[in-house]
């Protein structure tokens, strides 16, 4: 099994993307349109193919300068187990377009085993970070 890996959203398979990330914990339900805006307005993607097959893929939002949170890290389930996680999010850290980035930021619920290893640690100062979950609190 020879895994290639690419950054052309031309050869992505957005009914398997969609499938996969309305499946998780992360996005439930989450529509189609969504998922292929999202995708479409990164700054970066890269999918993992098997046979001209995507089995993976993950994104990165980045000002390609200071900062850069990699998203939708994702593996079909029957290629789990085989370091493409961590090898797409590798591609992604040193992709060209991404090497004044200071700082990476992702979030996991369960695989701090796969991005360990690439220097990933839990956050030293959880008190700084701060996130909004209801925009609408913005214009009150």
């Amino acid at each position: 099994m020879t895994i290639s890996y690419s950054f052309d959203l031309a050869a992505f398979d957005f009914v398997a993307v969609h499938g996969w990330l309305a499946s998780t914990y992360w996005s439930p339900g989450i529509s189609f349109e969504r998922v292929e805006k999202g995708f479409r307005n990164s700054t970066l993607c890269v999918g993992a193919f098997c046979d001209g097959k995507q089995v993976g893929m993950a994104r990165v939002v980045s000002d390609t300068t200071r900062f850069a949170y990699i998203a939708d890290v994702f593996v079909d389930q029957a290629y789990r187990k085989r370091g493409i996680a961590r090898e797409m999010v590798r591609q992604l850290m040193n992709h060209c377009a991404m090497r004044d980035i200071d700082k990476w930021c992702l979030q996991t619920q369960t695989a701090h085993g796969v991005y360990a290893p690439l220097g990933f640690e839990v956050t030293r100062q959880p008190e700084r970070f701060m996130i909004c979950y209801d925009k609408n609190k913005a214009s009150e």
